[in-house]
């Protein structure tokens, strides 16, 4: 129940009272609405502060006993109401319990009222501000008897509910034969008045009562009984609750702001941050590529610079190793020519004279000591020429045949063939000379 209070402008005159300071201020408003003088008009004062500082106020709440009873239907009773009639009706109400178990449950409620009614005080004022009689005024001093009588009746109520719920299966078997009866005593008075039955007329008011019949969890739990107290809320407190909201709304606001005000600076200071480390990073990045690209660059340059060096080198080293390729192929081209003659010496006298064959070993001499390019090759072939050359012993003849001699100079001659066809072609160069 709600206990906002507005005063009202009437109490017991009492001579101690201090009138409020806004008192004129109100006399005058019905000063000039009434047309009346200002100084006919009565200051009334309004003191509930006794009220509030002896006593509180009090109120019985009982809750789910509404549950023991039910309204009967009038043809469950037998009844058959006139139709088309201007009076009205009541159905009666029964009790699911026997007496015997519901009026101990229902014991507790009227004592718990009873000790309030003692203990208590009933001003119209505040009956009037509440808009209920339900509260009322208790002394400090009346409270703790209040409060022993209020669980007695506790206890009271939990005994009987503890008593009903032993016996709960015979209880519920004592209701169904009761309806049981009424049921068939309906029947007999709707066939007395010639009313059509129907035939699952006793069914029907055997379910409506299992249905209605609470069951043992539903008593256990809603059937409660307390007290609740109500303290006076004064206008005055009220005002000065709605500035002190409005103040507080008003701070709450101020945090909500600065909070937001410094997310934002921090959510700046992220950002800024987050900024500064990707252009910190793009840098990074970008000089790693510079680098990078310098140092491709310079690896290419480097390259070239060797390939560069390399060419020369081997330009160098051509223009070194030309004068002694020249030397080796003069040499060939020279044993050419003698080979060619020794052969054709050969072929002329169908047998190697004397001046020949020490050609012959001259040539192989001479070439051993000229041959500055190991040419091993033909270094062998004048080897073997020298040999089938070699002068024989006294009066022997040589051993060696004008064939195997030929075969020799054979090979030597198509060894050294190409550096003497090649040297005997006319130089580019000396033509340019010339």
């Amino acid at each position: 129940m709600s206990t906002d209070l507005m005063p009202l402008l009437r109490v017991e005159d009492r001579p101690d009272t201090v009138i409020v300071r806004n008192g004129d201020h109100r006399a005058l408003v019905a000063s000039e609405r009434s047309g009346c003088n200002i100084n006919e008009i009565e200051r009334l004062p309004l003191d509930l502060s006794m009220l509030e500082d002896e006593g509180m106020f009090l109120n019985v709440d009982a809750i789910g006993f509404g549950i023991l009873d039910r309204r009967l239907d009038w043809q469950a009773l037998g009844v058959e109401l006139p139709e088309d009639t201007d009076v009205s009706f009541r159905p009666p109400r029964c009790g699911l319990l026997p007496n015997r178990y519901r009026r101990p449950l229902l014991a507790p409620v009227s004592q718990a009222h009873s000790a309030l009614h003692k203990y208590s005080y009933q001003f119209r004022l505040t009956e009037t501000l509440f808009e209920s009689p339900a509260y009322r005024w208790v002394p400090w001093q009346a409270f703790t008897e209040f409060e022993t009588v209020f669980n007695n009746a506790c206890n009271n109520l939990k005994k009987a509910k503890l008593k009903v719920l032993d016996a709960y299966d015979e209880i519920r078997d004592e209701v169904i034969v009761t309806f049981s009866q009424v049921a068939a005593d309906s029947a007999r008075r709707l066939a007395a008045t010639n009313a059509t039955i129907p035939s699952d007329f006793d069914d029907r008011l055997i379910n409506w009562v299992l249905n209605a019949f609470p069951t043992k969890g539903v008593l256990q739990s809603r059937l409660t009984l307390r007290f609740q107290v109500g303290v006076l809320l004064l206008g005055s407190e009220m005002l000065r609750e709605q500035r002190m909201a409005v103040e507080e709304r008003q701070r709450i606001e101020q945090i909500e702001a600065d909070r937001r005000i410094e997310q934002a600076r921090v959510n700046a200071e992220e950002s800024a941050a987050q900024h500064r480390l990707w252009v910190e990073e793009e840098s990074l990045r970008r000089r790693l590529e510079a680098e990078e690209t310098d140092n491709r660059l310079e690896a290419e340059v480097k390259e070239r610079i060797r390939q560069m060096k390399l060419v020369a080198a081997r330009e160098k080293l051509q223009e070194s190793l030309s004068p002694l390729k020249e030397g080796a192929a003069q040499l060939r081209a020279q044993i050419y020519e003698s080979a060619v003659a020794i052969q054709e010496a050969l072929q002329k006298h169908d047998f190697l004279p004397g001046a020949t064959a020490k050609r012959a070993r001259n040539m192989a001499r001479w070439f051993r000591l000229m041959n500055f390019q190991s040419d091993g090759e033909l270094e062998q072939l004048l080897g073997n020429l020298e040999q089938l050359a070699a002068k024989p012993a006294e009066k022997s003849k040589r051993r060696a045949s004008n064939a195997e001699v030929n075969e020799v100079l054979e090979e030597i001659v198509q060894l050294c063939y190409r550096d003497a066809h090649e040297l005997a072609q006319p130089n580019r160069l000396a033509a340019l000379e010339i």
